[in-house]
């Protein structure tokens, strides 16, 4: 009963006129403008299709015409220890609704907890960085620029120096050239380093095979299996492979259905062998012609 009483009164427009007139810190006060209150809806859908309800959700223009503002006015009854961090997520809700809706400018978002009970004055902060057990920290970290790490503005000599993230980082910058043998220097350097285990090289197998960086593949693994004799065995049955695919990706389309059928044979063949290896279903897939729905019946 109480709840609709409040939200009687606080979706009447020239009410929360008043509320906001009496309420609004003052500088924000200064650049609204309070005659272009629109009621907005209050209910938000977040990831997982989870519904949530702020009470009341007022938007209006800024003085000068430009850019939107919205107050959100939160009734409560009862102290809520999290109550800074619940209107935070209404605000950001708020904001991700007024981007869908085209624009390109967030909106600055004004919670309001409009509270009544027992227990007064409200016994929790409404300041969400307190809500931290860094609080100092948390005010640092969320009033400045995120941390950013531009791959191709990083210089190879100190991607080098990077120990585990090195490769990643180094193949990344350079994933846009026609050929990685440019940079098969540093590569194996690193490879050398012992920084890779073995399911990160096969990732890495993955990745340059899937992506077609490389104009020669085969040469390219044939390089990595001589400069890698440790790797040797795995290097060069892919490279076998390549081969093998690169010389059936040459047979006309008017071979007999005879012929065709050993194809395929000799494709399942190469497809067994890079399973083996622990390459991806998509990479194979895109290198025998074979559909991930045979490979799943091959892997069994």
């Amino acid at each position: 009963m109480k709840y609709e009483v409040y939200k009687t009164f606080l979706t009447h427009p020239d009410t929360a006129r008043d509320f906001l007139a009496l309420y609004l810190p003052p500088a924000l006060l200064k650049i609204c403008d309070l005659n272009t209150l629109k009621l907005e809806s209050g209910s938000f859908i977040e990831e997982g299709l989870h519904p949530y309800f702020a009470d009341v959700l007022w938007s209006l223009k800024t003085a000068n015409g430009e850019g939107y503002i919205y107050a959100l006015i939160e009734h409560q009854s009862t102290p809520d220890r999290h109550m800074a961090f619940r209107l935070l997520r209404y605000a950001i809700a708020a904001m991700q609704r007024h981007l869908d809706a085209g624009h390109e400018r967030l909106p600055l978002v004004v919670p309001i907890l409009f509270c009544h009970g027992r227990a007064t004055p409200w016994p929790y902060t409404l300041n969400w960085l307190e809500l931290f057990n860094e609080p100092e920290v948390a005010r640092q970290l969320y009033s400045a620029s995120f941390p950013l790490v531009d791959v191709g503005a990083l210089d190879d000599d100190d991607i080098m120096k990077h120990k585990r993230m090195a490769m990643l980082e180094l193949l990344l910058k350079h994933s846009h050239i026609r050929d990685l043998m440019a940079v098969i220097e540093p590569l194996v350097c690193l490879l050398e380093e012992g920084y890779t285990t073995q399911a990160r090289l096969t990732a890495l197998m993955n990745w340059m095979l899937h992506t077609a960086n490389t104009v020669e593949p085969v040469a390219f693994v044939k390089e990595l299996a001589h400069r890698m004799p440790q790797h040797r065995e795995e290097f060069m049955t892919i490279a076998q492979a390549l081969e093998q695919i690169g010389l059936e990706r040459g047979l006309q389309q008017g071979l007999a259905k005879g012929l065709e059928q050993g194809r395929q044979e000799a494709m399942q063949d190469v497809a067994r062998r890079l399973l083996g290896r622990g390459l991806s279903l998509e990479v194979i897939a895109e290198a025998t012609g074979l559909s991930e729905q045979v490979l799943r019946q091959i892997r069994q």
